[in-house]
Protein backbone atom coordinates (compact mmCIF):
# COMPACT_ATOMS: atom_id res chain seq x y z
CA UNK A 1 0.00 0.00 0.00
CA UNK A 2 2.91 2.61 0.77
CA UNK A 3 4.50 1.76 -2.26
CA UNK A 4 1.02 2.87 -4.09
CA UNK A 5 1.02 6.25 -2.48
CA UNK A 6 4.59 6.59 -3.10
CA UNK A 7 4.32 6.11 -6.84
CA UNK A 8 0.61 8.29 -6.32
CA UNK A 9 2.88 11.24 -4.89
CA UNK A 10 5.45 10.82 -7.92
CA UNK A 11 3.64 10.91 -10.49
CA UNK A 12 1.65 13.93 -8.91
CA UNK A 13 4.77 15.62 -8.93
CA UNK A 14 5.80 15.09 -12.37
CA UNK A 15 2.72 15.84 -13.68
CA UNK A 16 2.44 19.28 -11.40
CA UNK A 17 5.97 19.91 -13.18
CA UNK A 18 4.48 19.64 -16.44
CA UNK A 19 1.67 21.68 -16.47
CA UNK A 20 3.31 24.36 -14.78
CA UNK A 21 5.83 24.12 -17.15
CA UNK A 22 3.14 25.34 -19.64
CA UNK A 23 1.92 28.41 -18.40
CA UNK A 24 4.51 30.89 -20.16
CA UNK A 25 0.80 31.98 -22.07
CA UNK A 26 -1.06 32.08 -18.89
CA UNK A 27 -2.22 35.47 -17.26
CA UNK A 28 -1.52 35.78 -13.62
CA UNK A 29 -5.02 34.88 -12.20
CA UNK A 30 -4.37 31.61 -14.68
CA UNK A 31 -1.40 30.72 -13.16
CA UNK A 32 -2.95 31.44 -9.08
CA UNK A 33 -5.70 28.89 -10.00
CA UNK A 34 -3.47 26.43 -11.65
CA UNK A 35 -0.94 26.57 -8.75
CA UNK A 36 -3.79 26.40 -6.04
CA UNK A 37 -4.88 23.50 -7.89
CA UNK A 38 -1.58 21.89 -8.00
CA UNK A 39 -0.67 22.57 -4.20
CA UNK A 40 -4.48 21.95 -2.78
CA UNK A 41 -3.80 18.23 -4.72
CA UNK A 42 -0.87 17.74 -2.98
CA UNK A 43 -2.56 18.96 0.01
CA UNK A 44 -5.95 16.73 -0.06
CA UNK A 45 -3.72 13.63 -0.63
CA UNK A 46 -1.67 13.89 2.58
CA UNK A 47 -4.19 14.66 4.76
CA UNK A 48 -7.51 12.67 2.74
CA UNK A 49 -5.39 10.01 0.92
CA UNK A 50 -6.83 8.35 -2.18
CA UNK A 51 -8.15 9.77 -5.22
CA UNK A 52 -11.25 11.89 -3.23
CA UNK A 53 -9.47 13.93 -1.22
CA UNK A 54 -6.88 14.14 -3.96
CA UNK A 55 -10.05 15.93 -6.34
CA UNK A 56 -11.09 17.33 -3.38
CA UNK A 57 -8.23 19.56 -2.41
CA UNK A 58 -7.43 20.38 -6.08
CA UNK A 59 -10.96 21.60 -6.21
CA UNK A 60 -10.47 24.12 -2.90
CA UNK A 61 -7.09 24.90 -3.85
CA UNK A 62 -7.87 26.12 -7.52
CA UNK A 63 -10.63 28.24 -6.18
CA UNK A 64 -8.01 30.06 -3.17
CA UNK A 65 -5.93 30.27 -6.45
CA UNK A 66 -8.51 31.79 -8.29
CA UNK A 67 -9.87 34.32 -5.77
CA UNK A 68 -6.69 34.91 -4.62
CA UNK A 69 -5.21 36.44 -7.37
CA UNK A 70 -8.05 38.32 -8.34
Amino acid sequence: MKTIQQNAARVLAVTALVILGGCAGMTHQEKGTATGAVIGGVAGNVVGGGLLGTAAGAAVGGVIGHEVTK
